[in-house]
């Protein structure tokens, strides 16, 4: 009993020493800047780290962190689909020229004609519009005077007009400021519409009046529809074509429309945001009305110009449509009708006489078909005929009755 005793308290005596022991040598280790090893491990340390020590690893730093600044996300604009451009043809150094004046909006036209007849080199289309032009201010551009300089420097086989949309301002007339379509101001109007019109055909050359299109404002639309009457009545007066264009762009109902078909039917945006200003496929429509009668003037049925066609005298020569050819006569064999009367012997009226001899052979070929399973003979070359050697169908048609031309191509 005394022995056990003795050996506990020597146990715990050993147990004090070893903790004093290793409290001594952490306390060593932590003045001399020697990181405990357990630190190494993320937790604290313990008597069996300092007994048996374990083998230290090599912690890596981890990598440091990228600072990223947030950007602002921007919406991407949709990609405006291009239209394909032409591929321009360079023009003979003879190419005839089509010569357009007005104002801005002529401008527009003269670049819409000049796609139309890109492919063509014998037509040139000439711009000499002013586009801040008109009738009214003649004292910034006085067109009936200068188109006679204009017909004399171009030569041009024929000269389209668009004009009107700076004029809805007041005019000095005999001495006084009349508004815009007054009784004194639209007298005025017409007689220097009527002045400009006289002047091209004392040039002798053809004119087409292109017309005013409507505009997003209200007033300014009533105002060019007033003006495409003085435009008409100048156009016929010296002997041209006016082209209406009114209702390319408008709606159904004959309000203004900043989007609408183009030339293919295809919806396109046809004027800028303003109302007033057109867009490309603006300008193409507006070529599209004119393209018709100027061909017409022009001698052509195809702006590219296919083919060829004699030109005035004096004048190079211009691509054309070829010339059709003669009609062929075609013979066609009649076909085979299941209600032909031919096939049940109707050939006579019900209750017509027949001789004795005719009723005693003949019988109605459908008493054939039925009772004695011959069937009528087939007309040569039909899909019927069976006959060997094949019968050689009638070239003539007389012979069938039936006469048909087609056109060759």
């Amino acid at each position: 009993m005394i022995a056990a005793t003795r050996i506990g308290k020597a146990l715990r005596r050993m147990a004090i020493a070893l903790v004093l022991l290793s409290v001594c040598v952490a306390g060593a280790m932590a003045v001399s800047g020697m990181p405990a090893m357990a630190q190494d491990q993320g937790g604290g340390w313990s008597l069996r780290d300092l007994l048996f020590p374990r083998r230290r690893e090599r912690v890596e730093p981890p990598p440091p962190i990228e600072t990223v600044t947030p950007r602002k996300k921007v919406r991407a604009k949709p990609a405006v689909p291009q239209e394909p451009q032409a591929p321009v043809v360079e023009k003979a150094p003879d190419a005839r020229t089509v010569l357009v004046v007005g104002d801005f909006m002529a401008s527009g036209l003269a670049e819409g004609l000049s796609t139309l007849f890109a492919q063509n080199p014998a037509i040139r289309i000439a711009d000499r519009a002013n586009g801040s032009s008109g009738l009214v201010r003649d004292d910034f551009y006085n067109w009936p005077a200068e188109i006679k300089g204009l017909l004399e420097n171009e030569r041009p086989v024929a000269v389209v007009v668009m004009i009107g949309s700076n004029d809805r301002q007041t005019m000095s007339v005999g001495g006084n400021r009349e508004p815009p379509r007054s009784d004194a101001w639209t007298k005025e109007y017409e007689a220097r519409a009527e002045a400009l019109g006289k002047d091209i055909q004392a040039g002798k050359v053809p004119l087409l009046w292109v017309g005013m299109p409507s505009f997003k404002i209200a007033r300014m639309t009533s105002d060019m529809l007033a003006f495409n009457d003085i435009y008409r009545s100048a156009a016929e007066k010296a002997g041209g074509e006016f082209v209406d264009v009114w209702d390319g762009f408008v709606d159904e109902n004959g309000a203004f429309v900043s989007t609408g078909p183009d030339v293919n039917g295809q919806p396109v945006r046809l004027r800028a945001d303003d109302g007033i200003n057109m867009t490309r496929a603006g300008k193409n429509k507006l070529a599209f009305y004119a393209e018709k009668p100027l061909l017409k003037i022009l001698g052509l049925g195809d702006p590219a110009g296919a083919g060829a066609i004699s030109a005035p005298a004096g004048q190079p020569a211009v691509t054309g449509p070829a010339a059709p050819a003669a009609p062929t006569t075609v013979d066609r064999t009649p076909p085979m009708l299941l209600n032909d009367p031919a096939l049940d012997g109707g050939s006579e009226l019900l209750g017509a006489a027949q001789s004795d001899t005719q009723a005693k052979d003949d019988k109605a070929p459908a008493e054939k078909r039925l009772v004695e399973g011959l069937a009528p003979e087939a007309a040569p070359g039909r899909a019927d005929d069976f006959s060997w050697p094949p019968k050689t169908p009638p070239t003539s048609p007389a012979a069938t009755g039936d006469k048909t031309t087609a056109i060759s191509r």
